[in-house]
């Protein structure tokens, strides 16, 4: 059994509270940078590229790309490493003993994560940069899937060794069915998983949506930590969703700034780690279901059209088939968000 103390309260929610209110104020100076520099695509998609259909036309805000920021992501990440500098500067520079209480900086629990939110974050970056920026015909289309599948393989390798050799973690548990031994099959189990969520970032179609699936992904395994005494881990994923929260007070309909690849492929590859440690990835696909839901359309979808020469849904991600059945987005916001919640806490 675990204690929850007040102390342990206040080290799970403080860093949440000040990672969001940091997160406003960066904001603006934030959007002021990137509308001075013009920091979205120059091309919207066309009809003609990658064989999108008149549906997709039908519900695709082709101003909207090409005039508003993508790299949104940059706060939630900008945000969680200012409050974590916060917190560990109070504790080292007033070493009294609730500041050094409240600094949640671990080996054991949060150096991993916060390894994979900087490393996606930076990669993701780059592929956004690349799209705003890139002259090159190329470039501009950003790193292809091919090199960010490598490049999360990379991070994920790191992940899977720091598990097995440091953690001397080999095993997954499942819930009421106890520890499954995987020996060395864990690290390629590690890594596939990394990719999988990783695939879901395409999630983020839709104002508000990625925003509010991540925070409430984030909000669960902060309960589970929680439960498990991990709270260092638990203060971590709270920080987290708190940094999201803020992001998403601007992404809300009409968004300030899109969330971009710095913000998905960070948040997802994040997401897996803290799945990992808490050991409860067996309900990772119950907690974020709508990014496996995305990931999963989208391939149902190629395959569907490649081998059968139809198509399952009228438009892939899945959200944007009920916005071509005629939901406004909003409805497809809020309705993912509600089914967010419900399976976090089902998680």
């Amino acid at each position: 059994m675990f204690t929850l103390t007040i102390i342990n309260v206040l080290k799970v929610f403080a860093p949440a509270a000040v990672s969001f209110f940091v997160g406003i104020i960066l904001a603006p100076i934030l959007t002021r940078y990137f509308y001075k520099y013009k920091m979205w695509k120059k091309d919207a998609r066309s009809s003609d590229e990658n064989n999108l259909s008149q549906a997709f036309k039908n519900i695709h805000n082709r101003e909207a790309e090409t005039n508003t920021p993508r790299i949104g992501g940059v706060l939630v990440w900008a945000s969680a490493l200012i409050t974590i500098l916060i917190f560990w500067l109070t504790a080292k520079v007033f070493p009294g003993e609730i500041s050094v209480k409240l600094e949640f900086l671990s080996r054991s629990q949060t150096w991993l994560p916060l390894f994979t939110l900087i490393a996606g974050s930076l990669v993701g970056l780059a592929d956004d940069l690349f799209q705003i920026y890139g002259g090159d015909k190329y470039l501009k289309k950003g790193l292809s899937l091919k090199k960010r599948i490598l490049l999360v393989l990379a991070i994920s390798s790191v992940g899977a060794y720091w598990f097995f050799f440091k953690l001397g973690v080999s095993s997954v548990s499942v819930p009421f069915l106890g520890q499954f031994e995987l020996g060395w099959l864990f690290i390629p189990f590690f890594m596939a998983v990394m990719v999988a969520v990783f695939s879901g970032g395409i999630i983020d179609g839709i104002d508000g949506l990625a925003g509010g699936v991540m925070s409430f992904s984030f909000l669960a395994y902060m309960g589970i930590a929680v439960i498990k005494n991990q709270i260092d881990l638990a203060a971590f994923c709270a920080l987290v969703a708190g940094a999201i929260l803020a992001f998403l007070w601007f992404n809300i309909p009409p968004a300030r700034f899109y969330m971009g690849e710095t913000g998905m492929l960070g948040l997802t590859v994040t997401l897996t780690v803290v799945a990992f440690l808490t050991d409860a990835v067996a309900v990772l696909p119950i907690i974020a279901f709508p990014l496996f839901a995305a990931s999963g359309s989208a391939l149902i979808q190629v395959v569907s059209k490649k081998y059968f020469n139809r198509k399952v849904f009228l438009v892939a991600p899945i959200h944007h088939h009920f916005q071509a059945l005629g939901w406004p987005s909003y409805k497809v916001t809020m309705r993912f968000w509600i089914l967010s919640i419900i399976l976090a806490i089902i998680g």
